[in-house]
């Protein structure tokens, strides 16, 4: 059985970051719980390579855009070798057989129908690549901010607007189509507002994929066509085609409209098959922000891959954050859980069980009187629990289930104390002895193999060290079961898995290498390094003065989701929002955030809202409600969030 899963490819106008190596992270876990459950599973990865965006950053390097292409891309495909990233196929957007695929789609869409030349007259942002509607000459763009530039040309354009039916019974036939739910509803919501049709070649850009004529691809025709090309021969009918339908796009939120608007619906004006699940992770979030290259608050992989180990972060990404919402990174946090549940916990009773069958049983697993001991009952639902959750991709509730039973095992221990059977006389301790021994070498072992996708590297190591042979990456997970752990099997040399760290000492080791490893990112992108600002610490205001518990109740505080956010002309701190309480209608709001947050940042988030305010007008516009954020004095607003999942419209109280 074949599953075959993607990454984005990675824009390489900027190095990678963790954000990039958390999506990848979780496509290579997948693709190694696949493998254990049966599948020749294939990875696909890469880079984006095209644009004008990428253009202009090559020159101003002094570089060609083919030198500087080549080594930031250089610098994704190294880091994922460093950090153990089992990739297959690793497409460039600059490959030949990418061109060759793209004029193919292209072709295919050109023959039925849906694509046509048209002129365009507009503004446009260089910096996000697209046109700006409604926008004048010199308005700023509603993403980022800058100015866009006004361009007439002659475009291709493909009618997207007649696919929203398509789509939309598409997303209904196949409810598994875009998940998690959350993210399935915006895509539902968008598109049943209306469809444009869009522009799929530039002719005023000269770095891109050529077409006819003066006309070059136009970013997302090209970007998305690489999880074909990747897996496809350069003739159509290659033996390469036997992977598509890709089982799995893996991608960060903010570009999931792309990928399950755009992709099917070029996909399905081919007559190609469609990938037959998208998922949308959510955010990194460092200091309360989404990390992002304009914020400065990039976080990068290799200090932390160098001195904690990169299974210290693997674990963490899935432990601490509910995998498709947005969640917090932070070093202290990292270094808590490497030590409190990695160190103190599963290395800890691999340390101390190995040990003690090389002091009381001579280095091989004892023969238990009654294989099915107090802790078999426990193994299996865990078997069972993390099992489920890793299919549903629930990392982080699997990897509870998993802890769950290693604490009952550390209790066990205690409970049964070998270190005293092994002084007691007699055969009946002797036994006890051999039972506690066992048991606890078994449920190591069953917490190795659930574990194996996500820490690879350590759990292969006490699988070694337990003395079992056949390969864990090969291991079937389905035959997975309590007692097949075989008496009498001699075990490996103990060594120390997870050194327990300094936590001061870390953390300061980290910073001092983010800070080295900036330097050398921007010196290999031909960059200037700005020193990043002091903030200075906020003055906290006095409270206000008590109120009785009847005036608190009179705040209907709700939890809304922004379906739709643009800035407000005329007026640079206000943005405009379409905000869902859970009423039959969405609720108009007006914030003033937009220095704080860009548009494109707010839909789909999840915010607080007093639901219960008179209305009020702002720039002409009614405003029904507010947006709760922390107020920073000279400082920008903080938005209140969630880092668990709630449903819409839930009360706050």
């Amino acid at each position: 059985m074949k599953y075959y899963l993607t990454t984005p490819i990675y824009y390489v106008n900027a190095a990678p970051h963790i954000g990039h190596t958390y999506t990848t992270l979780a496509a290579d876990t997948i693709k190694r719980l696949k493998r254990m459950q049966g599948y020749d599973a294939v990875l696909t990865t890469g880079t984006d390579e095209h644009g004008q965006k990428v253009e202009r950053s090559a020159l101003a390097a002094g570089m060609t855009p083919e030198q500087f292409t080549a080594i930031v891309s250089n610098e994704y495909r190294t880091l994922w070798d460093r950090i153990g990233i089992q990739y297959d196929h690793f497409i460039r957007t600059t490959d030949q057989r990418h061109h060759e695929t793209v004029r193919w789609l292209f072709e295919r869409c050109l023959a039925n129908g849906y694509v046509y030349k048209g002129t365009y007259t507009g503004q446009y942002c260089v910096s996000d690549e697209f046109y700006v509607n409604d926008a004048k000459p010199g308005d700023p763009c509603p993403t980022c901010g800058r100015p866009t530039e006004t361009i007439t040309e002659e475009n291709y354009f493909f009618k997207l607007s007649a696919f929203a039916e398509r789509l939309l019974k598409h997303y209904e036939d196949n409810p598994d189509f875009v998940q998690p739910e959350s993210r399935r509803n915006e895509v539902v919501s968008f598109v049943r507002g209306g469809l444009q049709d869009l522009s799929i070649s530039r002719t005023t850009l000269k770095w891109g994929i050529p077409l006819e004529g003066k006309h070059v691809t136009y970013v997302w025709f090209d970007a998305l066509t690489n999880y074909i090309s990747a897996v496809r021969d350069a003739a159509e009918g290659g033996s390469g085609e036997a992977l598509w339908p890709a089982d799995l796009h893996l991608v960060g939120k903010e570009i999931l409209r792309f990928h399950a608007v755009f992709w099917p619906a070029f996909l399905m004006a081919a007559d190609v098959a469609l990938p037959k699940r998208i998922f949308a992770h959510g955010w990194l979030l460092f200091e309360n922000d989404k990390m992002s290259k304009s914020r400065g608050n990039i976080v990068r992989t290799g200090p932390i891959h160098e001195t904690i180990g990169i299974e210290a972060l693997r674990y963490f990404l899935f432990r601490e954050v509910v995998f498709g919402q947005d969640g917090a990174f932070s070093y202290d946090a990292l270094v808590g859980r490497y030590n409190s549940e990695l160190a103190n916990g599963l290395g800890n009773l691999a340390s101390r069980t190995l040990t003690m069958i090389h002091q009381y049983r001579g280095g091989l697993i004892p023969e238990a009187s009654n294989v099915e001991s107090a802790l078999a009952a426990t193994a299996r639902t865990a078997i069972d629990h993390a099992s489920r959750a890793f299919d549903a991709f629930e990392f982080s509730k699997g990897l509870e289930a998993i802890w769950i039973m290693l604490s009952a095992t550390d209790k066990f221990i205690v409970e049964q104390a070998p270190w005293k059977l092994a002084k007691a006389p007699g055969d009946a301790a002797r036994q006890q002895l051999d039972d506690a021994l066992y048991a606890s070498a078994e449920t190591l072992r069953i917490a190795v193999a659930l574990l194996h996708p996500i820490l690879p590297e350590s759990t292969t190591k006490i699988w070694e060290q337990l003395g079992m042979t056949p390969p864990l990456a090969t291991f079937e997970l389905a035959k997975l079961d309590w007692g097949q752990l075989t008496a009498g099997q001699a075990i490996g040399q103990v060594a120390p898995v997870f050194p327990r760290m300094d936590a001061k000492s870390a953390i300061e080791r980290m910073r001092v290498l983010e800070e080295e490893e900036t330097i050398r990112q921007a010196k290999v992108l031909g960059r200037s390094v700005e020193a990043t600002p002091e903030v200075p610490a906020a003055k906290v205001d006095p409270p206000s003065p008590k109120i009785e518990i009847d005036d608190f109740v009179k705040v209907d505080l709700r939890v809304g989701q922004v379906l739709s956010a643009e800035p407000v002309k005329g007026a640079d701190k206000l943005l405009h929002m379409k905000v869902d309480i859970g009423e039959p209608e969405p609720r108009t709001i007006v914030a003033g955030i937009a220095k704080a947050y860009q548009p494109a940042e707010m839909v789909g988030r999840k915010v607080v809202i007093v639901a219960n305010l008179q209305p009020r007008k702002l720039r002409g516009i009614e405003s029904n409600g507010m947006i709760v954020a922390a107020s920073l004095e000279g400082g920008k607003p903080i938005l209140a969030g969630f880092l668990e999942d709630v449903p819409t419209g839930a009360r706050l109280k």
